[in-house]
């Protein structure tokens, strides 16, 4: 079922279902400076001990937010993240992306979410340009756009050949067989997910600057377009003690 043979399209979606999310996809609130994180720090230690926390820092994908919903191993649903609340279904057009995986692999749980991000890495984007001032079309403005136009195309063969890709990073569901979004990370890359490697686990609010400093620099370097770090209390136990706004975690 993973065979290049079923990621060429060919369905027509006139139209695109608006799905509503079983679990919300909450926005993440900004900060954007140290202040702001210290504060966030000083927040969090008023409801849990510090010898308890520990960080990840994870890589801010420059992308299209996707929720997968997977039934004994197979990919039923995508549905882009719309209003948090509700989305389109745009699955036909999702299976031809050949970084998601149509089958499973291990001990997946037998229904659950994941979420991640769509993109077009730099080259392909460049690449893609390339062909189309050749053809005398005009240019696309920019991989993130490209990526969410890709989406709602309504000829999934058109979108069987667009070079999208897709980074996976957040479980959602009902007794999932994690304890931290850590685990999270490590169960669905074994499940076939690709999963960025650039995630770190970190014991301080020092270590967290660290690499948001870190990829400061780096982030030149990298095939793909980012526009932040995104900083989470690992534990998912300890997350939900702390709650939600009406927007965010």
């Amino acid at each position: 079922i993973n065979s290049p043979s079923q990621r060429v399209g060919g369905k027509v979606s006139k139209k695109f279902n608006n799905i509503k999310h079983d679990y919300p996809m909450y926005s993440l609130d900004n900060s954007y400076s140290k202040n702001d994180l210290d504060s966030f720090y000083s927040r969090i230690l008023k409801k849990i001990p510090d010898d308890d926390l520990n960080f990840l820092c994870e890589l801010k994908f420059d992308g299209v937010s996707i929720n997968l919903t997977y039934e004994n191993g197979v990919l039923v649903r995508a549905v882009t993240r719309g209003d948090g609340v509700q989305g389109d279904d745009v699955t036909e057009n999702v299976k031809t992306i050949k970084t998601i995986p149509l089958k499973l692999n291990g001990d997946y749980p037998r229904k659950f979410q994941i979420r991640g991000e769509i993109f077009i890495e730099l080259n392909d984007f460049n690449k893609m340009n390339i062909d189309r001032t050749n053809n005398g079309l005009e240019p696309y403005m920019n991989p993130r756009n490209t990526a969410s136009g890709s989406l709602k195309l309504q000829d999934s063969s058109i979108v069987a050949e667009r070079p999208l890709t897709c980074f996976l990073y957040s479980l959602a569901g009902d007794n999932l067989p994690v304890t931290s979004q850590y685990d999270a990370l490590i169960k669905a890359r074994e499940w076939g997910f690709k999963v960025p490697e650039s995630a770190r686990l970190v014991n301080s609010i020092d270590a967290v600057f660290e690499f948001i400093t870190y990829w400061e620099e780096q982030r030149k370097s990298l095939p793909y377009e980012i526009d932040g770090i995104v900083i989470k209390v690992n534990s998912l136990f300890l997350q939900e003690e702390l709650g939600f706004t009406a927007k965010a975690p």
